[in-house]
């Protein structure tokens, strides 16, 4: 049985009762023949060994097909419906086992009927993430994202954490496929979040492997690398050895990627001796493979044979057929690289003959291309001119399978909002309907008022001037409150008061205070291109988004200057804290450029076509921002008599702005001052970049600054 089908059906079963323990399959016949046993004793048995051998002996789907349809008969003709619900479920597998979807999706709908008539919500979570993963395998990715949603909610409902797990992966899945990177990253990290914040150790380490996966397929290798070093080190405390070779797998992935291949060798070497010592020879072909693909892209031809003939030979032993046509193809190009046609053509007619399928379309056409050079080596003509054709065809219905990935894509998005739309008029209507009823009542009210009018006219004379000074006392308390929330939008609340108090406020000296530069990348370029309406909307967005987050962490903002952005941390009361929550200030604030970038553009594309349209607004990433922090003492007080501000001096505040401009787009860059005061602090991860020449100040060590993950 393919590898991949068997995935298939485990992803399928990890939404059923995850918890079925391994049992004695003759145990189970023996309370199931024993007709003198309780009706749902008998069922439970037959369905936990319908799990038997589903779980443990995949070949026997004919055998599931019969216990499962026994236990459907039972409970049918007892009106067990949770029974029959289960008995349903359990044959949705069996029809999966053997590519049937059609069959299994009409299986899982009936479940779900009985499930929702009896309101087993558990059951219900489940039958909607199984009807999700037929359309997922069917390709119709937006059908099944809508039944994983009803699913998520379900188990949200209810507060089922593994299985919110689960379909949070399945929907990522559902979204990779049709191309939507970053939504599908989003819910491997909101899986991750619920499997760290419980403690579960396998979950945790799967998402963070799967995100380093998704992260080096988009080539972001800095947060692909992030997330693999941190699978691997919780892969290590989980003691499971496939987790932990799973990220050694990545790791070495990313290492080939950067062109470490030393590093990559290491990693390989490792997980063979893990295989040795476990005595598992699954993860040897994995191996075998890595280190033939990174002797391929060195060069060496012959360590790379020598290498993807051990894989070949383990894989066929394991029957694996994706792996073994993936295998044979790459022993096809390297005979190809080596010029060696007649040995090329063999691996690749080989490789041809196991893509004959639909989900190997990528492969066929890797295989006839392959087999046209190949044959144009031999100086076959007729045969390289037959593959080349062939080739060509299979070329255009991938370009086919990409345009279909798009459109669902666009689909996808059309579907939103038309759910988006919906409820709002369903708010609407809501609202109109809250307003209507309002208004009614007001009629009354107000007929019933007339009534007591004229008496309200009679104490009305001696009612006025009570009014009229208490209205006067309100208008005067909003004056000053008004005065003074514009006075604390100046200047910060100790200050404020002092001024009141005494007309005046003292500068003050500060030793501690952590001061935050930020500044836009190209921002003279990016706003000779938009209009001046545009380029202040923009950045007013992103100021905004500034003062919130140093409100969040008690910053205080200090002033913008153009483009520039200025806060301190510390003043104008010290604070314990006031280092450490302006780092975590700056990293949250290019977390929100990254956020905004990533909205505006899906690929995060940064290229100056970016600009080429804007007849609708702002369409892609606009803005890239560096952050600098430095720590020291400062001279804080009131400038100026008329249109006064709260300012900030010393050589602390020039330092910073230096350690800013000498930063990298993404990051935030830090001194060795600032750095000395958090090093020991876990929350953080530390980058050293050495000294760094900063304009009148020499070099000064820095620090880039990260959330350790």
């Amino acid at each position: 049985m393919e590898l991949k089908k068997v995935l298939l059906i485990l992803s399928m079963l990890a939404v059923t009762l995850t918890a079925q323990a391994q049992v004695n399959a003759d145990s189970l016949r023996s309370v199931w023949n024993d007709q003198s046993n309780p009706d749902s004793s008998r069922l439970n048995a037959v369905n936990d060994l319908t799990f038997k051998y589903f779980l443990q002996e995949l070949s026997q789907s004919d055998s599931t097909l019969f216990y499962g349809q026994k236990m459907l008969d039972l409970a049918t003709e007892k009106g067990l419906k949770k029974h029959q619900a289960n008995a349903l479920h359990n044959l949705a597998f069996a029809m999966v086992y053997k590519n049937n979807f059609d069959e299994c999706l009409k299986l899982n709908l009936r479940s779900l009927a009985l499930r929702e008539e009896i309101g087993d919500k558990k059951g219900i979570g489940r039958s909607l993430s199984n009807i999700g993963f037929v359309y997922r395998m069917t390709d119709e990715n937006i059908m099944s994202l809508k039944y994983y949603e009803r699913s998520l909610k379900n188990f949200e409902e209810i507060g089922d954490t593994v299985l919110i797990m689960h379909v949070l992966n399945s929907m990522a899945t559902a979204h990779n496929n049709i191309g939507n990177y970053s939504k599908a990253i989003e819910f491997v990290k909101r899986s991750s979040i619920i499997a760290e914040d419980f403690g579960n150790d396998k979950s945790l380490a799967e998402t963070l492997t799967h995100l380093a996966r998704m992260y080096l397929t988009i080539g972001d290798i800095p947060k692909a690398t992030v997330y693999a070093e941190r699978a691997n080190e919780v892969a290590a405390r989980s003691n499971i050895d496939n987790l932990y070779v799973s990220s050694i797998l990545v790791l070495a992935d990313l290492a080939v990627a950067q062109g470490n291949f030393d590093q990559a060798f290491a990693s390989y070497q490792q997980v063979l001796l893990i295989a040795e010592e476990s005595n598992n020879q699954i993860w040897k072909p994995y191996a075998y493979q890595g280190m033939a693909s990174t002797y391929q892209k060195k060069g060496d031809y012959d360590n790379a044979l020598k290498f993807f003939k051990l894989c070949n030979e383990l894989r066929e032993s394991v029957s694996s057929e994706g792996s073994a046509r993936a295998n044979a193809l790459q022993l096809g190009t390297i005979y190809k690289l080596k010029k060696d046609g007649k040995n090329a053509v063999k691996w690749c007619e080989k490789a041809l003959s196991l893509s004959q399928n639909k989900d190997a379309l990528q492969s066929e056409a890797s295989a006839c291309e392959c087999l046209y050079e190949a044959y144009k080596l031999l100086n076959n003509g007729t045969k390289a001119l037959e593959f080349h054709e062939r080739f060509l065809v299979l070329n255009d219905s991938l370009q086919k399978e990409e345009v279909d990935k798009q459109l669902q894509q666009m689909e996808f998005a059309k579907v939103m909002l038309a759910d988006s739309i919906a409820k709002a008029e369903e708010a609407r209507l809501i609202e109109e309907a809250h307003a209507e009823e309002v208004h009614k009542k007001n009629q009354t009210r107000n007929i019933l008022a007339g009534g007591g009018l004229l008496a309200l006219l009679v104490a009305g004379g001696f009612y006025s001037r009570w009014r009229y000074m208490r209205k006067s006392r309100d208008t005067i308390s909003k004056e000053k409150d008004r005065s003074d929330n514009l006075l604390l939008n100046i200047l910060p609340a100790d200050i404020a008061a002092e001024l009141k108090e005494k007309g005046k406020a003292e500068a003050r000296d500060f030793e501690m205070v952590s001061i935050l530069f930020t500044d836009f990348k190209r921002f003279t370029e990016t706003s000779e291109k938009l209009s001046a309406q545009e380029l202040v909307a923009e950045i007013n967005i992103c100021f905004e988004a500034f003062d919130k987050i140093c409100e969040k962490y008690n910053i205080e903002k200090i002033k913008t200057i153009g483009d520039a952005y200025m806060a301190a941390g510390g003043l104008p009361v010290p604070s314990e804290d006031s280092v450490k929550n302006t780092v975590l200030a700056a990293l949250e604030m290019q977390e929100f450029m990254d956020s905004k970038s990533e909205d505006r553009s899906p690929k995060a594309e940064d290229t100056a076509s970016d600009f080429g349209s804007r007849s609708s607004g702002l369409g892609h990433r606009l803005f890239e921002m560096r952050v600098g922090i430095h720590t020291g003492p400062v001279v804080a007080g009131i400038v100026g008599v008329k249109k006064f501000q709260y300012d900030i001096w010393g050589d602390t505040v020039n330092t910073a702005s230096r350690i800013e401009s000498v930063g990298e787009v993404g990051k935030v860059n830090i001194s060795q001052s600032t750095y000395d005061l958090l090093k020991n602090d876990s929350q953080f991860t530390f980058e050293p970049r050495g000294k760094i020449e900063a304009k009148g100040k020499g070099e000064i060590e820095m620090w880039f600054v990260s959330k350790s993950v």
